[in-house]
């Protein structure tokens, strides 16, 4: 399978060989600021299966243990990926057929904005809730790069 994808400007553009997986909707303050939305809709891959096409987009490391990948001239936020991890997480909205990545679960919850009714029935899991030792220890370590609010 292959997928494509990139920013609305056209400058930066990727491929995607083989399938993605872990689509979710993540509800975190980190990705509500990153996307500016209230909620990222993100896509597991291999890092090593996707290839950038066209372009090199810019990369923001939003905390310690984490960076986010973006066109530096449109603005479009493509990617997310923890440093240290073998995967990565492409923006949902930055595929060329969105449909290929249907969510199957909500992350953050906590963050979650209250007045948000979006009744799809998937599971709903707390910010290091159903992580394996690893990744709650990447976590508990991490430090944000983002700015707090007053």
């Amino acid at each position: 399978m292959s997928l494509t994808g990139g920013c609305q400007c056209g400058a930066v553009r990727y491929r995607i060989e083989g399938e993605v997986s872990h689509s979710h909707f993540c509800h975190c303050r980190m990705c509500q600021r990153a996307t500016g939305g209230v909620f990222a809709a993100l896509a597991g891959v291999a890092k090593d299966h996707l290839t950038w096409t066209a372009g090199t987009p810019a990369v923001f490391a939003s905390s310690s243990v984490a960076e986010r990948a973006f066109c530096e001239r449109c603005g479009t936020p493509l990617t997310f990926a923890y440093v240290d991890s073998a995967w990565m997480n492409v923006t949902i909205g930055s595929l060329d057929d969105p449909a290929a990545a249907p969510i199957s679960q909500h992350w953050g919850v906590e963050s979650k904005a209250p007045w948000l009714k979006l009744c799809d029935g998937l599971p709903e899991n707390r910010t290091g809730e159903g992580l394996n030792p690893a990744q709650i220890a990447r976590l508990e370590g991490m430090a944000s790069h983002q700015r707090d609010t007053e």
